[in-house]
């Protein structure tokens, strides 16, 4: 397993988008931000960045462990400062690319370029899935933070992604014209900021509960200031990220690792109780195995018999809970009727997430295990991800909620919160008011 010298970014592409961006703003933020939005319909999370000349409005979906930007270049991409990556460049080769498009049999432009750099964009909503594409750069917008509120718009010229096909985009929250990529990887936007304004390869994601309010997604160290006035970088517990050698994507190149955010979870615990599980599963096997995180899946997967045991032992501690018919996709559905609410959620068994030390757990409250799906009925929000699935246990999105996770590159560490509710705030709670 990987420890944190093994998490070694590729100079050339740090300096390479370092200078390009040093000789266009004199300002140097230390870290940046972008709201993200929960699609209500899609489950997915999305966010806008600025990109292109003359600059565009664009749409993603956030994908936590993705490799990579990648944007629909079919018809109606315009843009001056377009730039395709060439097949021996070194960005090509920190990409982990294994592919070249010599000739690109339709006329020249955005998608289209001989002697480029191909890669494939993964779409896991989509019933295509991947398909190859153009790599290139252009310029992007972003807002700059102090950690506080919004500053200064900041500009990189040449911000690499991996041009789609208009098929590719099926599945996507509506208007969504490609995903975003935070994985690691040497191409992601998390990299690629952090060697564009020399601040800490790291960033941090707080999703909201809520539709009809914003989370966020700060690049770069903290303070992380919510309203009122609560910096939850304080307050973080860290365990080592460990390196999957084995991709996990839907479609990659032969040696390329992961990208997902894999930890080190040794044990679960219900109301302190352990669940009784198979501890080689969480174990990463020839790429199989252990656990990630995921904005992806809407909800917890976990392996059938670490799901059955895992609803047994809660259901055991939910004595006083009245069990009614599931709803799809849960299996575990109870009145709550006669279910007390406190400031973290319904009043339910109190989930631990044990990491590399017993000391060290991600306590999950009722806001983020139960699902209300009726007006009077709540689901436990894990869903069974079947007896042979690639990775045991992925952490889903709702799980996430109101929790700020901080992804640190250098240190390959992860850091969590809990639930910002104990804190008396929210992840939607951000000040996204310019401060300039």
């Amino acid at each position: 397993m990987a420890t944190s010298s093994s998490f070694i970014l590729c100079s050339l592409l740090l300096c390479w988008v370092s200078s390009q961006t040093l000789a266009t703003t004199s300002f140097q933020p230390k870290a940046l931000v972008i709201p993200v939005t929960k699609d209500s319909s899609t489950l997915q999370y999305t966010t806008q960045i600025k990109q292109r000349t003359p600059l565009v409005p664009v749409k993603l979906t956030i994908d936590v462990g993705g490799n990579f930007q990648w944007v629909n270049c079919d018809g109606g991409y315009v843009s001056s400062s377009y730039r395709p990556v060439p097949c021996d460049s070194p960005i090509c080769k920190a990409s982990g690319s294994a592919a070249c498009e010599t000739e690109c049999l339709a006329p020249p432009g955005p998608g289209c370029y001989n002697n480029t750099c191909s890669h494939i964009p993964d779409n896991p909503f989509s019933s295509i899935g991947i398909g190859g594409g153009e790599m290139a750069s252009d310029t992007t917008v972003i807002q700059s933070t102090d950690g506080r509120t919004v500053g200064k718009a900041v500009v990189v010229p040449r911000v690499v992604f991996t041009c789609s096909t208009t098929s590719l985009l099926g599945g996507l929250s509506a208007g969504a014209l490609g995903m975003a990529g935070l994985g690691r990887s040497e191409v992601s936007l998390p990299v690629q900021f952090a060697s564009a304004f020399k601040f800490p390869k790291k960033f941090s994601m707080c999703l909201s509960s809520s539709s009809s309010s914003n989370g966020v997604i700060f690049f770069g160290d903290g303070p992380y200031v919510f309203l009122p006035n609560v910096d939850v970088s304080k307050s973080l517990m860290y365990t080592p990220l460990i390196l999957n050698p084995v991709s996990t994507a839907g479609s990659y190149f032969e040696g390329n690792p992961s990208t997902d955010y894999f930890i080190n979870l040794t044990s679960i615990k219900i109301n302190g109780n352990a669940v009784p599980l198979n501890a080689a599963l969480l174990k990463i096997t020839d790429g199989n195995g252990g656990t990630k995180i995921s904005t992806v899946n809407p909800y917890t997967v976990m392996e059938t018999s670490i799901f059955k045991a895992f609803v047994k032992v809660f259901r055991h501690e939910a004595k006083n809970l009245t069990k009614v018919s599931s709803v799809k996709p849960f299996k575990y559905c109870f009145s709550s009727k006669n279910t007390p609410s406190t400031r973290v959620g319904p009043a339910v068994p109190l989930i631990d997430l044990v990491m590399h030390n017993s000391s060290v757990y991600w306590r999950i409250f009722g806001a983020n295990s139960m699902v209300q799906v009726k007006e009077d009925v709540i689901c436990l929000g894990f869903v069974d991800g079947g007896s042979n699935p690639r990775t045991s246990i992925v952490i889903g999105g709702y799980q996430l909620e109101d929790n700020l996770v901080q992804i640190d590159m250098e240190n390959a560490r992860l850091g969590f919160s809990s639930s910002l509710l104990f804190k008396q705030t929210t992840c939607s709670n951000f000040n996204f008011t310019s401060s300039v």
